[in-house]
């Protein structure tokens, strides 16, 4: 389970280290994505696998089906962490998600996210999104 989260600065090259405790629950091979809210989604290839069946169940007839998948696909690399467990984020998804210098490397339990620590920041202090206490509340049946 991911969870937790780290402060990391992305280098010249579009490389961010994924902490070490994350990257041995990713594995040696895992893959990158679009996230929600303008931030890059980590899977590891087991739970790649279980998006993708998910995927797959979806009805091709339905038009929101076709674009989330297309979406979600089309932005998705399988990456390796090198020696010092930095990887490269593609410049197309680095633009999408405003990743430029400072990043947070959140625990999403069952994968992680990379965001720009301000976008991150305005995420989270945004006055006109739901409090923490009104998420909770608004999800029916949540037990904490």
């Amino acid at each position: 389970m991911f969870m937790g989260s780290h402060s990391h600065n992305i280098d010249s090259k579009g490389r961010v280290i994924i902490p070490a405790k994350m990257r041995e629950q990713l594995g040696e091979q895992f893959v990158i994505t679009r996230g929600f809210e303008e931030c890059v989604a980590v899977y590891s290839m087991e739970e790649w696998e279980k998006v993708m069946e998910r995927l797959s169940q979806l009805p091709s007839t339905q038009k929101s089906a076709r674009r989330l998948k297309r979406m979600f696909l089309s932005y998705a690399v399988e990456v390796e962490p090198d020696k010092q467990g930095k990887v490269i984020i593609p410049s197309v998804l680095r633009e999408m998600a405003h990743i430029d210098k400072e990043v947070l490397v959140v625990g999403q339990e069952n994968h992680i996210e990379i965001w720009n620590a301000e976008s991150w920041n305005n995420y989270i202090g945004d006055d006109d999104e739901m409090s923490f206490e009104e998420a909770a509340e608004a999800i029916e049946g949540l037990c904490l």
